[in-house]
């Protein structure tokens, strides 16, 4: 696998290509549309080809692995959940027409999206993906892969699709899969959606809950961080953000070219694929090592509650039950070091602890008190 060539659809900023070149693996073209991401892969990737819209392409250029991280806004729990019958996540369809396209099919082929894709309309989004996969000869299966679990404080879950031709997914992509979770430890920091309260606040123990482009409010939403010890409500800044991508400092700083303000590098980041998740699997494909245990021995189950499964053109679909989301390696907010995070502002403080109060969410005393301090109250408001 070592010299084999990549080629990236929905690229955004470099998230499967940053990865792949991390364990070998070259990327020859790409496909971005938006104009600020399209200056990001510019100034990273200046030497590999760049078409901007999958509706024009025609066929893939011969490759040996295709990725693409398809548009989510139709499938995100966050989002317009119109499944793919959205303007925006139905676009994978091209992906397919590419490989039908093409004289030579790639012979691996990963896709990524929302976890919550399992779920929407009973997961008919995944299963139209695997379908088409197999109706083209693709050997496949899935998982669930966590953010979290590979060394950066961010709990974002998504799953990833890998399809072969020759060779058999589960080889590479369940590796790992039969480990025992982590036990949370007595946490340090509180990670949360200042911007929410009404719905759910995406409570996060020593982590921060999945970075997005934005929120109902139309602004950029980045977490808050609630230290328990001290009682600081905190943001990460815009390089902390891509820090807790897998990128470098200042990775997006190219989108300034296109829009000035910093609400357009937020929703890039925010929508990327997480470096060290693209680089692991790549290192998987790459490695003769079959780190992949006897999955089958790990019973299967209905397509109700799973996060991982794996089939193929002749063969069943099998479900797994809750298996680990990587390969544990967790790191705290505390150990990550957040250089550029700034305190909760008290209007944008006060906004959330309202509309905390005010919803039928279950209440954690302690953080609404520590949050009321915050703002200088002497009590929670009712």
């Amino acid at each position: 696998m070592a010299n084999q060539t990549v080629v990236s659809l929905f690229s955004g900023i470099g998230g499967f290509e940053s990865g792949f070149a991390l364990a070998g693996l070259q990327t020859t073209l790409m496909c971005e549309k938006d104009p600020a991401a399209q200056n990001v892969l510019h100034a990273h990737f200046p030497s590999i080809s760049l078409v901007d819209d999958i509706v024009e392409m025609t066929r893939l250029p011969e490759c040996d692995v295709l990725v693409g991280g398809w548009p989510c806004q139709d499938l995100s729990q966050a989002g317009r959940v119109a499944g793919l019958g959205g303007s925006q996540s139905g676009l994978v369809s091209h992906v397919f027409r590419l490989i039908d396209a093409s004289p030579k099919k790639p012979n691996t082929v990963i896709l990524e999206n929302v976890a919550f894709a399992l779920s929407l309309q009973k997961g008919r989004a995944i299963q139209y993906v695997t379908d088409e996969l197999a109706q083209r000869g693709y050997r496949w299966a899935y998982r669930v892969l966590d953010t979290r679990e590979f060394g950066i404080p961010q709990r974002r879950r998504r799953v990833f699709v890998m399809a072969m031709l020759e060779g058999d997914p589960t080889d590479h992509l369940f590796a790992g899969i039969d480990g025992v979770a982590l036990k949370e430890e007595a946490p340090t920091d509180i990670g949360f959606y200042w911007t929410e309260g009404n719905r759910g606040v995406g409570w996060t123990v020593d982590a921060v809950p999945p970075l997005k482009g934005g929120s109902g409010l139309s602004i950029p939403s980045p977490p808050a961080i609630w230290n328990i010890a001290t009682g600081a409500f905190k943001t990460p800044g815009i390089e902390d953000a891509e820090r807790l991508q897998g990128f470098a400092p200042g990775w997006t700083s190219a989108a300034r070219d296109v829009a000035k303000a910093d609400r357009l590098r937020w929703r890039l980041i925010g929508n990327a694929v997480s470096v060290p998740v693209s680089t692991w699997l790549a290192q998987r494909l790459v490695s003769s090592d079959n780190g992949a245990p006897a999955f089958k021995e790990l019973g299967t189950m209905t397509r109700c509650q799973h996060n991982a499964a794996w089939g193929g053109a002749k063969a069943t679909t099998h479900y797994l039950p809750s298996v680990c989301e990587g390969p544990g390696r967790r790191m705290t907010v505390e150990a990550f070091k957040l250089g550029g995070a700034q305190a909760l502002s008290i209007r944008a403080a006060e906004g959330f602890l309202r509309r905390y109060m005010k919803s039928n969410l279950k209440k954690n005393p302690a953080f609404a008190r520590a949050l009321a301090t915050h703002c200088g109250l002497t009590e929670v408001p009712a």
